[in-house]
C-alpha cells in the first residue's frame, strides 16, 4: 500500500465548470487543454456537457511523471458509439483507455487485453434518474492499469472487484478525457499525476486522505510491515486491522493476539496562518492490543510486549518527523483481570500527533 503523502494531492479538479479555467480552488489546480471543437462543450446545470455536433471534445494534461490516477463521475445523455474512447492514460511506455460499448450498461478497459465492466446504468431512463457512475482509473509506472467502480476494491467476502489489465505500448505522456461521439454530462473529473492511487490510498476528499488514510490506514500498514520481534513473529497481518468495529463480538472474531487501531478524534485549536491556509492539526489515535491465555499473567505479559513493539514502531517511524508529524503525548492503560472467567487481556494505547497541513489543495 502506498498512501498519498502530505505533498501528493489532486493536481486537477473539474467540478462541472470550464475545464480550461480551473480557478475555483486557487493554487495547484491545473487546467486542461482542449483538443476538438470549442463549440461542442458548455456548462449544463452542474455538469460540463460535451456533444458530438462538430466532433466532440477531448481534454488533456501532459504530465512529466509515470503514474496517474483519474476519478470521474458522468452519465450519458446520448449513448456514444461502440469503441468511443472516453478516457486515456499514457505514460510514454504503457497506455490504457476506457471505451464505450455502444450500450447504456457497460464499458471496456483496454490494454494488451480487454475486460468489460458489470452493469453500470450509464444513461438516464424515463422512470428514474440514476446516480452518475463513479470510476477510478489508474496507470502505474510498471504498466498496470486498474479500474475501480464506485470506489469498491473488494466485496464483503474479500473477492477483488476491481478490473485490471497490462497497458499496451505507449506513445507519449498524456492524461485525457472526453467524448467524440454521443452526448455526455461530465459532473466531476479529478486527476493527479503524482501516483497511481487506490481508494484506500487517496480519497477525492483531502479531509479523508489526511485523517482516515494517512493517520489510520497508513499506521495499520506500518504495523503490518514492522520487523520488530513480536509484531513480526506473533501477530498475523490479518489480525492487525483498522477498528471500524471494536465491539467485543468483533474483537472476539479475530484470532488473538490482535491489534485494532482507530482514529478517535481530530482538532486544530489554533490556525498557523490567518484564514486557515496552513493549520496545525492534532490527531488522537487509539490502539487496542488483545491477547488471550488460560493464564492471565501470560496474556498480560505478551500483550505488553506487543504494545511495546507497537509504540516503538510508531514512535520511531512517525512520531519523530518534526516537519510533518510529531508525537506530542501518549497514554497507555494496562488491563487488569477483574473476573475469574476472564481470559482476554486488552491493553490500550492513546497517541496524540500534530501535523502541519496545507489546506490550499482542497
Amino acid at each position: 500500500m502506498s498512501i498519498a503523502t502530505t505533498t501528493q494531492y489532486w493536481t486537477s479538479r473539474m467540478n462541472g465548470g470550464d475545464p480550461s479555467s480551473l480557478t475555483e480552488y486557487g493554487q495547484d489546480n491545473e487546467s486542461f487543454t482542449l483538443s476538438g471543437s470549442a463549440l461542442d462543450g458548455s456548462v449544463d446545470g452542474e455538469s460540463w456537457k460535451i456533444v458530438d455536433t462538430n466532433g466532440g471534445q477531448e481534454w488533456e494534461i501532459t504530465p512529466t511523471t509515470d503514474a496517474y490516477t483519474m476519478v470521474l463521475s458522468f452519465k450519458y445523455d446520448t449513448t456514444p458509439a461502440d469503441g468511443t474512447v472516453l478516457m486515456t492514460l499514457d505514460n510514454g511506455t504503457y497506455k490504457a483507455h476506457i471505451e464505450a460499448t455502444g450500450d447504456d450498461q457497460t464499458l471496456r478497459l483496454v490494454g494488451t487485453t480487454t475486460v468489460t465492466t458489470p452493469q453500470l446504468d450509464l444513461k438516464e431512463a424515463a422512470a428514474f434518474e440514476p446516480s452518475p457512475v463513479m470510476l477510478r482509473f489508474t496507470l502505474a509506472a510498471d504498466g498496470t492499469a486498474t479500474l475501480y467502480i464506485r470506489e469498491i476494491i473488494e466485496d464483503d467476502d474479500g473477492n477483488i472487484k476491481s478490473l485490471s489489465v497490462t497497458g499496451a505500448t505507449g506513445a507519449s505522456k498524456s492524461i485525457k478525457w472526453g467524448n467524440t461521439d454521443g452526448t455526455i454530462l461530465w459532473n466531476n473529473v479529478y486527476v493527479t499525476h503524482m501516483g497511481a492511487f487506490s481508494p484506500d490510498e487517496m480519497s477525492t476528499s483531502p479531509f479523508v486522505t489526511d485523517s482516515l488514510l494517512r493517520m489510520g490506514m497508513s499506521m495499520v500498514q506500518r504495523l503490518k510491515d514492522s520487523q520488530r520481534f513480536f509484531l513480526k513473529n506473533y501477530v498475523d497481518d490479518s489480525s492487525i486491522v483498522y477498528g471500524f468495529d471494536i465491539s467485543s463480538d468483533m474483537i472476539s472474531r479475530i484470532a488473538p493476539p490482535s491489534i485494532h487501531l482507530i482514529l478517535r478524534q481530530m482538532d486544530s485549536p489554533q490556525f498557523t496562518t490567518l484564514g486557515g491556509s496552513r493549520i496545525e492539526q492534532n490527531f488522537t489515535v487509539v490502539i487496542f492490543v488483545a491477547t488471550r491465555g488460560t493464564d492471565y499473567k501470560n496474556a498480560y505479559r505478551s500483550g505488553m510486549e506487543i504494545a511495546g513493539d507497537v509504540f516503538d514502531e510508531l514512535y520511531t517511524t512517525t512520531g519523530l518527523l518534526g516537519t510533518t508529524d510529531s508525537l506530542t503525548n501518549y497514554v497507555i492503560q494496562f488491563d487488569t483481570k477483574m473476573d475469574n472467567d476472564e481470559v482476554v487481556c486488552v491493553h490500550r494505547l492513546e497517541l496524540t500527533y500534530m501535523r502541519r497541513l496545507n489546506l490550499l489543495h482542497r
